[in-house]
């Protein structure tokens, strides 16, 4: 949703902004991005908690139906090389349970984030945050699509980012916002990084991403005389 409030500012409010990064992101979700979300939407929507939205006044949480929705999109930030380095096949204990205890790593891995989540975010702010998302759509109903939707941001710098291994927004997404902002006119700079972490790779320490952004910041402060 950050990268979406980047490029939505740089649209309505173009003469308020003179630089924009936007890091591993699109400007609208794919159908498997949809897909993905309702899925965790109905995991909450199913949980008997949820009390149609109204488990505040009963005094309950929808906490199951919540955890499993943290699972099922933790599990798109991450990549298979990713999962496979840091879990593989490794079990929680000696042998298997031969029942449906976390017997893998990764389960318990995921059950772990499931249970956290729940303690810090709400179910229904979930629903309607993701509900944004997959509604946002920024060439949509535009004169000119896309392109059309940054016709006013000429004088922005933009920076855009992605990941080789991030199939959440794949690289393709973010070139198409890049030929949006050629066809407007718009500075843009883009990198690719090579990265095995998927999604998360925004959020840790990835060396290319942080020379990238030092460079083009640096760059912009040079440019209105602050650096």
């Amino acid at each position: 949703m950050g990268g979406m409030q980047v490029l939505q500012w740089a649209a309505s409010y173009p003469e308020r902004l003179f630089a924009a990064v936007c890091i591993a992101a699109a400007a609208r979700h794919s159908a498997q991005n949809i897909a993905l979300h309702e899925v965790g939407r109905q995991a909450i929507m199913a949980d008997p908690d949820w009390r149609g939205g109204a488990y505040g006044a009963a005094g309950v949480r929808p906490e199951k139906g919540l955890a499993v929705a943290r699972m099922a999109a933790h599990i798109t930030y991450l990549s298979e090389t990713a999962l496979t380095r840091k879990f593989g096949r490794g079990l929680q204990r000696d042998g298997l349970s031969w029942g449906f205890d976390a017997d893998f790593q990764v389960e318990s891995y995921l059950r772990h984030q499931g249970a956290s989540f729940v303690d810090r975010f709400d179910a229904n702010s979930y629903l309607y945050i993701t509900r944004a998302m997959d509604y946002f759509d920024l060439g949509a109903e535009r004169d000119g699509g896309l392109a059309g939707a940054f016709a006013g941001a000429r004088d922005v710098r933009f920076c855009l980012a992605s990941f080789t291994s991030d199939w959440l927004y794949p690289t393709p997404e973010s070139r198409a916002i890049v030929r949006a902002l050629n066809l407007a006119g718009a500075r843009t700079s883009f990198i690719e990084i090579e990265s095995d972490k998927g999604h998360d790779a925004f959020l840790l320490d990835e060396p290319v991403l942080r020379s990238a952004l030092a460079g083009f910041l640096t760059s912009a402060a040079q440019s209105r005389g602050l650096a």
